[in-house]
């Protein structure tokens, strides 16, 4: 019997191109409300699993992407867990894009550990069995070992399409030591100011007369990226291009994509800058 894997709203994007890579799946997307609509007039969401009864007994996966919209998004995808536990279905999570995932510790006396704190609802509450992410930027925390998740990178997928167009002579560099943590590519040192302003420390990377590439997983303001980049080719770099996951910012891809040679964007994110697929990203890790 085919696995089912259940698109929400913000991943449907994702689908099309599973359906063409593979068809041991059964797609199925979420039904709309009776104004033909996934909210109501008060904006309040709505959600229904038309095939419900079809899927007792099945291995279940829901795919979900945390953005653009990250709260409506994860209302959404707890509606449909809720459908799923009523119905005794316990199903797994593959997450394109994992929403508040960069609010990963707790960095000040009365925050909250957010991404931990969803996981754990997910798996205890919700009953789901495992769960993937693509480059999930809390990758390298020691709280993540206690539970069943998977982090999917995506990076040999954009450096692949990179070589492809660049040839193999490239220096791929992570623009700051977080991105060494959750990639192992050696990084430059960043200082953040605030949330819009950081710092890039150049280490002792040579750079000159050479292809670099900058791998991050997220692009939101562009900051951290605009900085390296500057840095870089005050080095005496030939070409600098960039490679993301995860384009969270319009603003922000829009800036990396006209200062950089080429911006190499996943689509894990329904962006029309995105022009990697992770699609069999999604098929060899569920299948």
């Amino acid at each position: 019997m085919k696995k089912a894997l259940i698109f929400t709203s913000f991943s449907e994007h994702l689908a099309e191109n599973i359906k063409k890579i593979s068809k041991n799946f059964e797609i199925i997307r979420l039904e709309k409300n009776k104004d033909g609509k996934r909210l109501f007039p008060d904006g309040e969401v709505y959600a229904r699993i038309k095939e419900i009864k079809n899927l007792k007994n099945r291995s279940v996966i829901i795919v979900h992407s945390g953005s653009p919209c990250p709260n409506k998004g994860l209302m959404e995808l707890e509606t449909v867990l809720q459908i799923l536990k009523d119905n005794q279905i316990k199903p797994k999570l593959f997450f394109a894009y994992f929403p508040y995932g960069q609010q990963d510790k707790i960095f000040l006396e009365g925050e909250a550990n957010i991404a931990e704190g969803l996981i754990k609802k997910f798996i205890n509450y919700y009953g789901v069995k495992k769960i993937w992410g693509v480059d999930l930027h809390f990758e390298g925390r020691n709280w993540l070992k206690k539970y069943p998740v998977v982090n999917i990178s995506a990076a040999p997928l954009l450096m692949e399409k990179a070589r492809s167009d660049f040839g193999k002579n490239i220096l791929f560099v992570s623009p700051d030591k977080g991105g060494k943590r959750r990639t192992g590519i050696a990084g430059m040192k960043k200082e953040r100011i605030d949330s819009f302003n950081v710092r890039i420390i150049p280490e002792k990377i040579f750079v000159k007369n050479k292809i670099v590439a900058a791998v991050d997983d997220i692009v939101e303001t562009g900051g951290t990226l605009l900085r390296f980049q500057k840095a870089v080719k005050k080095a005496g770099a030939k070409k600098i291009i960039a490679l993301a996951t995860h384009g969270v910012l319009l603003e922000g891809v829009r800036k990396v994509k006209n200062k950089f040679d080429k911006l190499y964007l996943a689509n894990t994110i329904n962006r029309k800058e995105a022009n990697v697929g992770v699609s069999p990203l999604i098929v060899e890790s569920v299948s």
